[in-house]
């Protein structure tokens, strides 16, 4: 885990102190309803079916801590629009 990223998440209240990144599989994707990735191209799997986003966040690997605090703010700002649109798709009608 990046070091940088750990310290503003705690910053958060999110700890990652027993948090190993998962990775990309086919499985994974197979039981998913939406994919989202973060400039995974064309490396990906690809399932018919699937919602696929790329979002193109910036790599946090060496930033200033400020820096880290945007990026991780912009990826919390996409979840909770992704979060928001899927419980549109959820309500009755």
């Amino acid at each position: 885990m990046n070091p940088a990223v750990a310290a503003v998440l705690a910053e958060r209240g999110l700890s990652v102190d027993d948090h190993e990144p998962t990775k990309f599989d086919w499985n994974l994707v197979e039981e998913s309803d939406v994919v989202i990735t973060m400039g995974c191209g064309e490396t990906c799997p690809v399932f018919p079916g699937k919602r696929y986003e790329d979002w193109p966040v910036e790599d946090p690997t060496g930033q200033d801590v400020d820096t880290v605090r945007r990026i991780v703010a912009d990826i919390d700002s996409r979840v909770r629009a992704l979060l928001g649109s899927l419980d549109e798709r959820l309500e009755p009608r």
